[in-house]
């Protein structure tokens, strides 16, 4: 990548924004050069998640116009379930943001998981430090769903906010632990739907202070994200958690993992496939074979 690429990037030119995340997602040679060029900027992050059909991205598309009322810009990643056939995003809940393809304000991208457990891309650190380059007040991720490692989203952002919704009640209490360790903000979306409000009521119950991290009080917002009901609210809870600074120590945790997986992937550049297989056929057919007695010799 020539210098000037950087320089477009800080400077906010969405095109070349664009050129960068596809080097990145599929490691075209020249990339690694390119995220050491980038500047460290502290822009906020904002984690969407919870579980399926309880209108993440809707929500997200209210959060986003609550963002230009208040003269900002945005990018949003929406991480998206692969299709099994060529790993690329699933684009079926990216139609309820169209209004915002065409606002100079708004860059919107979606990244597929590719399997990824946590419901995030494998190259989702390097993306988001490529839009904090690029001169956003906010980035907003928004995740496929509440997965396995659901620490992945909350060392990300600076701010988690977990949806869900009134009929997500037997759900939520299987996902009680992880929950309760996530979340920074709980959205009741669709709270005009019947028994919102014992619903609401239960989730205090369950933000005993036995389940809390710390003092710090855990919103709970009442939505309807369709109607645009309760966005400014939220909108005022996710800056006033932003503007506390609340140290973020899984963000270490996360980056260890990252830094661990790429140290990984650079000491097995040197490793051919069809090279390993070849000697593992050789060594089969002298006779009796041991695995790690293999390992030990071809290492």
């Amino acid at each position: 990548m020539p210098a000037s690429s950087t320089e477009r990037i800080v400077q906010g030119h969405f095109p070349t924004i664009a050129r960068s995340i596809s080097l990145i997602e599929n490691e075209v040679e020249g990339y690694e050069q390119l995220l050491q060029a980038l500047p460290s900027v502290n822009t906020p992050v904002i984690g969407i998640t919870g579980p399926p059909g309880a209108g993440k991205s809707t929500l997200t598309d209210a959060l986003i116009g609550e963002i230009i009322k208040q003269q900002k810009n945005v990018a949003i990643l929406c991480v998206d379930p692969s299709s099994p056939f060529n790993h690329g995003a699933l684009l079926g809940d990216r139609v309820r943001m169209s209004n915002w393809y065409t606002n100079p304000k708004v860059y919107i991208r979606s990244l597929a998981s590719r399997g990824s457990l946590g419901g995030l891309s494998p190259k989702i650190i390097e993306i988001t430090d490529l839009l904090k380059a690029a001169g956003f007040d906010y980035i907003i991720i928004e995740t496929v769903g509440i997965g396995q490692s659901e620490i992945e989203i909350t060392g990300l952002a600076d701010t988690t906010v977990v949806v869900l919704v009134p009929e997500a009640g037997d759900e939520v209490q299987t996902m009680k632990a992880g929950l309760m360790e996530i979340a920074d903000i709980f959205v009741v979306n669709k709270a005009d739907r019947p028994d919102a409000d014992v619903y609401i009521r239960n989730l205090h119950l369950m933000l005993a202070p036995a389940f809390r991290r710390s003092e710090e009080e855990v919103a709970i917002v009442k939505t309807i994200a369709s109607q645009q009901d309760g966005i400014l609210e939220l909108f005022g809870k996710i800056t006033a958690h932003i503007n506390r600074g609340t140290k973020n120590e899984k963000k270490d945790w996360l980056l260890a993992e990252k830094a661990w997986q790429l140290i990984q992937k650079k000491r097995m550049n040197d490793i051919d496939r069809t090279a390993l297989n070849e000697k593992i056929k050789e060594a089969r057919n002298a006779g009796s074979f041991n695995l790690y007695k293999f390992l030990e010799t071809y290492y």
